[in-house]
């Protein structure tokens, strides 16, 4: 579902089985320096998160989802929150501007986070030059090293 809402933004489209690609999720759970989150609401799983980069001096946030059934009902802040205070330390997070409910969001995030003490830049999509840059944020959360 992650990668089908992307799709409005990036014109991706799934594999000729009807899947998207799913290499990240092996990932999460796999390789040295991830964690993966899963988000439930009434014991129902509604979201998820994917962070990369725990044994390095930046965290990404890889992935993040909350179902549309779930969403605009403050979840998706509480989780981001939850995620960041679990791995306190400087952070990046990559979104798209063509998603306008993203732009909000992880500004949104950013400022609760750092207050005033963010950055917003532009970086080309690495092997991907006929996509538009990515937007990431950066910024510290919690501890005293962020």
């Amino acid at each position: 579902m992650f990668r089908h809402d992307l799709s409005e933004f990036r014109g991706l489209l799934p594999r000729p089985d009807g899947t998207f690609r799913a290499e990240r999720v092996e990932d999460a759970f796999t390789s040295a320096g991830w964690a993966p989150y899963l988000f439930a609401s009434g014991g129902q799983p509604v979201g998820f998160a994917f962070v990369r980069g725990l044994d390095a001096p930046v965290r990404v946030l890889n992935s993040f989802f909350v179902v549309r059934g779930a969403r605009r009902a403050g979840l998706g802040l509480r989780t981001a929150r939850e995620v960041l205070a679990r791995h306190p330390g400087r952070w990046e997070i990559a979104f798209q501007y063509e998603n306008p409910g993203a732009v909000g969001f992880w500004r949104r995030v950013a400022a609760e986070a750092a207050g005033d003490a963010w950055t917003e830049e532009s970086r080309p999509v690495p092997g991907r030059p006929d996509l538009p840059a990515d937007v990431w944020i950066s910024f510290g959360a919690g501890g005293s090293d962020a």
